[in-house]
């Protein structure tokens, strides 16, 4: 670990850190907002989180909403606290629901969980906020009521939401009222879903599992033939998990626990704290080879483990036993890349935050819909947008991640949390699919191993290893890199769209203050005060 990072910002961006006592990071400006007035208004950083979480249900739809999953990590000041507010699959899910199919439908009822968010956002509170609940919607139900304007990056990836739904009008009269997707700088209205929040916030989101709004999304599941339960809703709950952690630099790197794929970000940096990263230059092309390498591995190892813990058949402990890792080490080389295909797909629909405040709490969360506004259902009247999270599930025989009923899906979302000596030191994450273990490795070699500071770590090109063992690299990596990648056998992509790269936020402890920075992929902004 660096005692001081290094200012210079080498790489092409338009942002600059920033440093201030308070500090939110997220991806959309308006959310960002709402963290700073909670803060202004006598919150501490979760207060902040959950208010910027909310709002971005509103201003961020194509990536996140009320019937997303969630998870977060947050030090309270003494402690470090996991959350995992993922949702189970319905009861009666069973792999005889899904037979004579290829694979886990990703759109309808059948690629519906339990949503969690709702639940994150209670508990949450309930256990560390000083804010009424109720106050931390007021910002999103007014951009909801009274409109907002769509953004650029929002907008593209809106585009797509009028033919992937076609087949769902209660979808496109929420969020296509028009017969097209908003164009940039257009005023969107979601009155459904502003309803919706207030009844989540006069109940203390009693609403959403068990009242008014639970009933219109099991009413709606049987009409179509969907298998959700009251039961279902009623049952769920979000859990304090704790988290899992990996040494690295002298730092520790902390997860969520499995069903969420933190586990491969702790593997795949245990195998490159036995390569020697720090003998090779930050963005050469034996540091990215073998990071690569690692995560081939750690890939294998998550597609083949990774389910609902209680699923496991192997523990995260076993999979980070160090004797293991150091020899998992010893089968890379450094010359020649090791194919290893995996079946995982990329999913760039996530929004990603993190708060800190004066008093020393810090908060790293993530929530989303999964695929692309999720499952394409809303229930009628409720403006809710339900997660496609089911389709995280495989039909394999036998296999742990098996689909059956009240079983959380792997998950891709993954907050993360980095400690030295027992204190806090980042809060980050990378959102975006499977780009998000990688990107969290990348974080890591770049800021813990070589000081970057958040925003030159987050500026610099990524690479991601693609499920079908091909390497798509960003623009702005040397040539010489990419030609040697491509020699020691790498199947090299160029040209890649700007989302398979995800989009990162940062928050670093300094000794007064924080850090903070925001992705350029994204619209995000980073501001304190």
């Amino acid at each position: 670990m660096h005692d001081s990072l290094d200012w210079q910002c080498p790489y092409p961006s338009a942002r600059s850190p920033v440093f201030a006592a308070n500090v939110v990071a997220t991806s959309q400006p308006l959310a960002t907002q709402a963290g700073l007035r909670a803060l202004q208004a006598g919150g501490n950083a979760v207060d902040a989180a959950l208010a910027s979480a909310i709002t971005l249900t509103v201003v961020e739809p194509n990536n996140n909403g009320i019937g997303s999953d969630a998870f977060a990590i947050i030090w309270d000041g003494s402690q470090l606290h996991g959350l995992n507010a993922s949702g189970r699959s319905p009861a009666a899910w069973s792999p005889e629901r899904f037979q004579g199919q290829a694979k886990m439908p990703t759109l309808g009822w059948d690629s519906v969980t339990v949503p969690g968010a709702v639940s994150a956002w209670v508990a949450m509170s309930d256990k560390f906020g000083k804010l009424p609940f109720a106050q931390l919607f007021e910002e999103a139900i007014r951009y909801a009521r009274h409109g907002y304007q769509v953004g650029p990056k929002s907008a593209y990836y809106w585009q797509g939401a009028p033919s992937r739904f076609r087949d769902y009008p209660d979808f496109l009269a929420t969020f296509c009222p028009n017969g097209r997707a908003p164009l940039t700088g257009e005023r969107v209205y979601l009155l459904d879903h502003a309803n919706s929040l207030e009844k989540i916030a006069r109940s203390h989101g009693k609403a959403f599992y068990q009242g008014e709004l639970a009933e219109a999304m099991v009413n709606a599941a049987k009409q179509a033939g969907g298998a959700l339960t009251l039961g279902d809703l009623e049952n769920h709950r979000a859990d304090w998990v704790g988290t899992i952690e990996q040494s690295f630099a002298g730092t520790q790197l902390h997860e969520i626990p499995p069903n969420g794929q933190g586990l491969l970000a702790l593997i795949a940096l245990g195998i490159c704290q036995h390569l020697q990263l720090e003998r090779y230059g930050v963005d050469s092309a034996e540091s990215v080879h073998l990071q690569i390498e690692a995560c081939r591995i750690a890939y294998a190892e998550v597609e083949r483990h990774l389910a609902d813990i209680s699923a496991m058949l192997i523990t995260p402990a076993q999979l980070l036993d160090p004797t293991y890792l150091r020899q998992r080490a010893s089968e890379i080389h450094l010359d020649y890349a090791n194919l290893q295909p995996t079946a995982l797909g990329a999913a760039p629909d996530t929004v990603y935050l993190t708060t800190a405040d004066a008093d020393g709490m810090m908060v790293s969360m993530i929530q989303s819909n999964y695929r692309g506004f999720g499952a394409g259902i809303v229930p009628p009247g409720t403006g809710i947008s339900l997660q496609n999270r089911g389709s995280g599930f495989t039909l394999e025989p036998g296999h742990p991640n098996q689909v059956g009923g009240g079983k959380r899906p792997y998950h891709t979302i993954i907050p993360g949390f980095v400690m030295a000596a027992g204190k806090p030191l980042m809060s980050f994450g990378v959102m975006g699919g499977h780009m998000q273990g990688q990107g969290h490795l990348q974080m890591m070699v770049r800021v813990m191993l070589h000081g970057q500071n958040p925003q030159a770590a987050s500026d610099a090109p990524r690479w991601y290893l693609q499920e079908d063992g091909s390497v798509c690299l960003e623009a702005g990596f040397d040539p010489g890199v990419t030609s040697q990648l491509q020699d020691q056998g790498h199947p090299i992509l160029l040209n890649n769209p700007e989302h398979l790269f995800g989009g990162a936020q940062l928050i670093y402890k300094l000794d007064q203050g924080y850090c903070a920075a925001s992705d350029h992929r994204k619209e995000g902004l980073a501001a304190g005060f």
